[in-house]
């Protein structure tokens, strides 16, 4: 989808669905325009004015009567459109919209086929692309032109409506999150069983690995073990559970065995999150891992913060008259 930027004379009149149509890129202007400033043309009589007058509209319609002969229905243009464009397309039943942004054009090149053109001349039928049904839609005060059943696509469109901009932003970030955790799936096959059940499994296996230490290792690796159940934990509290009932049930069912029992928000209780394909990939989790110890010994690597005492220091008032 392609949000829709231009609404000129005649674009009430264009049809707003077709099938099968051809696409036509293009990134040429197709209207009338005021000549730069240092421009000067010299005449002594009318007729030479209107010979340059019409030499411009018949460079203006000879580009547009070239695209319509190339049996392009959808034209869009990184350019503008003027009204005699639109008007022209409208009579003859094709679509156009112009100022189209180089990042919606180039995606529809990708989905469509076809190409960018610079000029209309010899046109071919590889330079254009093709979809099953193209639609103009309107959600909201939003119109967006809809390109279903492209040979080329790949990636769909996702359109985010809502209330505040603070829920649109959030929406956003939380969807982007869900995306990257499926694209790191798909490349690392690896997966472990979410909703804590990891956390669990790791605390549950570094408490027992602190017992066989002595000395003050086991001290720091205790304290890793509990360190890990604050995700747990803090599920349950953005959940609105009992935090203290489901760990302890987890740590009950993770000493038995059950190493994939993580926290169940559907049923307000405990489940086995690898059946139940709650998952996350092995790579994340190692990452944040990673991320947290780092930060960690960073910040224990700090032994002492030297504050400059003459930071704060105020200059006393001029004397009056200085």
């Amino acid at each position: 989808a392609v949000v829709s930027t231009q609404s000129t004379g005649g674009f009430e009149m264009q049809p707003k669905t077709y099938k099968s149509p051809r696409v036509l890129c293009l990134n040429i202007e197709l209207e009338l325009k005021a000549e730069r400033d240092n421009a000067e043309c010299r005449i002594d009589n009318v007729k030479d004015y209107q010979d340059i007058v019409d030499a411009e509209w018949n460079i203006l319609y000879e580009k547009l009567d070239k695209m319509v002969q190339s049996g392009a229905k959808i034209i869009l243009s990184r350019l503008p459109i003027g009204d005699v464009a639109t008007q022209y397309f409208a009579d003859r039943d094709v679509f156009c919209a112009g100022r189209v942004t180089q990042e919606d054009l180039n995606r529809t090149v990708k989905a469509c086929g076809g190409t960018i053109l610079a000029t209309v001349n010899n046109i071919r039928e590889a330079d254009m692309g093709h979809c099953e049904l193209f639609e103009e839609i309107q959600i909201g005060n939003e119109r967006y032109n809809k390109f279903t059943g492209c040979p080329k696509a790949k990636t769909c469109t996702l359109i985010l409506r809502g209330g505040a901009e603070q829920f649109i932003d959030e929406t956003e970030r939380s969807l982007h999150d869900a995306i990257m955790i499926v694209r790191r799936a798909m490349k690392n096959d690896s997966v472990v069983a979410g909703g804590g059940a990891i956390e669990m499994e790791l605390s549950k296996e570094l408490k027992s690995y602190a017992k066989t230490i002595h000395g003050k290792e086991q001290l720091l690796i205790t304290a890793y073990a509990k360190a890990l159940e604050i995700i747990p934990r803090q599920l349950c509290d953005n959940a609105g559970f009992d935090a203290t009932v489901i760990l302890n049930k987890l740590r009950q069912r993770h000493a038995q065995g059950d190493k994939w029992m993580g926290m169940d928000i559907t049923s307000e209780d405990i489940a086995d999150n690898f059946v139940a394909c709650v998952w996350e990939p092995s790579i994340v989790k190692k990452n944040a891992l990673t991320a947290a110890c780092e930060a960690c010994c960073t910040i224990l690597s700090i032994d002492e913060t030297v504050k400059n005492p003459n930071s704060n220091y105020k200059a006393p008032n001029a004397m009056p008259g200085m």
